[in-house]
């Protein structure tokens, strides 16, 4: 079997992929984080702890203090699969015309399972940024929590999104297996390959989108638990790797309207995902115009040397690029369209025929 993975459905929803997250500081998802991050980078390593002084955080804590926030997931996964699953079943999902034969609902049900934690990977990933982003730029007056508790809710945000997009990943692997009438060890081997290999998932528009949720996966992982090692790889080094996090989040997005096919088509739910990407382009562009440390602060005039001069252009373009996303973003949920699918093509059928 081979269906679109919409990574939308949440990460997509078939296809991780994020995920997420990924975390931000920009940073998941992201794109950030992309989503998945982690603390704030404030650029300095921690030195060691001295008595009376507050524990450094920990995998072992964090995982800990993330149970309230994996149950909220769990529960908003819960109710994306009962949506889907409804709307196969009534024939109101486009997913129904892009794979007619997955309007058996409860034949399908894993796959439709999978969509769903991709999709709250996706949703997951996009807090996980806002809050990196939030940390990491000038934050607003009045928040219903302290620094504290918001750095802590970015750390689990993180490590839940990154548990969303492997379930997103797993489900979709074992939906392979379970529809594959070959024997058990090789249905495991081409599901293995199908799901978590670049190139090996063969079909139509998977050729791309599963490569891209894959990435943001693989990514997702180390990216989200280097904070628990920043002490040890350098205040430079973290920094550098923790703003790539923000990438895991652009896959995110990217693998969800590629190969969503809740989403396959232009309308309200296609539109619904390019809208929550105007808080982020908005919160990024802040960022960048006021960050928090003050050697990311861009200089009214560039350095006397060539080297600063090329850096400070670097920085103006970037900013500038951010604006020119934010228009286009403005643009796309304006007009309702983002220049994709606009109407079924002749045949929709997958070439991944589960009979």
């Amino acid at each position: 079997m081979t269906n679109p993975l919409p990574t939308p459905e949440p990460a997509a929803a078939d296809g991780t992929p994020k995920s997420a997250a990924p975390t931000v500081d920009p940073g998941p998802a992201a794109v950030t984080t992309a989503a998945v991050g982690a603390a704030p980078d404030d650029g300095q390593v921690p030195a060691p702890r001295q008595a009376g002084e507050p524990k450094r955080p920990t995998l072992r804590s964090d995982l800990r203090a993330s149970w309230p926030d994996g149950l909220v997931a769990l529960v908003i996964t819960a109710a994306i699969f009962v949506l889907l699953y409804l709307r196969i079943r009534n024939k109101t999902s486009s997913t129904v015309t892009v794979m007619p034969f997955m309007a058996d609902a409860g034949g399908f049900w894993m796959y439709f399972l999978s969509q769903a934690f991709g999709w709250s990977a996706l949703l997951w990933a996009w807090g996980t940024v806002i809050l990196g982003l939030m940390l990491s730029g000038p934050r607003p007056g009045r928040l219903p929590l302290s620094g504290p508790r918001l750095e802590r809710l970015h750390r689990t945000t993180s490590l839940n999104t990154i548990a969303l997009i492997v379930a997103h990943a797993l489900l979709f692997g074992a939906e392979l297996v379970r529809h594959d009438t070959a024997s058990w060890n090789s249905a495991v081997a081409t599901a293995f390959v199908e799901a978590f290999v670049p190139g090996g998932y063969d079909s139509g528009t998977g050729r791309i989108a599963m490569p891209i949720g894959q990435a943001a996966l693989y990514l997702a992982i180390p990216l989200g638990l280097l904070f628990y090692v920043r002490h040890r790889i350098g205040p430079r080094t973290w920094r550098v790797l923790h703003r790539c996090v923000i990438v895991v989040y652009v896959l995110s997005v990217w693998h969800t309207l590629l190969y969503g096919t809740n989403v396959w088509y232009d309308g309200w739910f296609r539109t619904s995902v390019w809208l929550l990407q105007l808080p982020i382009a908005a919160l990024l562009l802040l960022r960048l115009m006021r960050p928090a440390r003050r050697s990311e602060k861009l200089p009214a005039r560039p350095g006397a040397t060539a080297g600063a001069r090329a850096g400070w252009a670097l920085r103006v373009g970037g900013r500038l690029a951010v604006v020119a996303v934010l228009a286009a973003l403005i643009a796309v949920v304006a007009s309702g369209s983002d220049g994709g699918r606009t109407t079924p093509p002749e045949d929709t059928s997958s070439t991944h025929n589960h009979d």
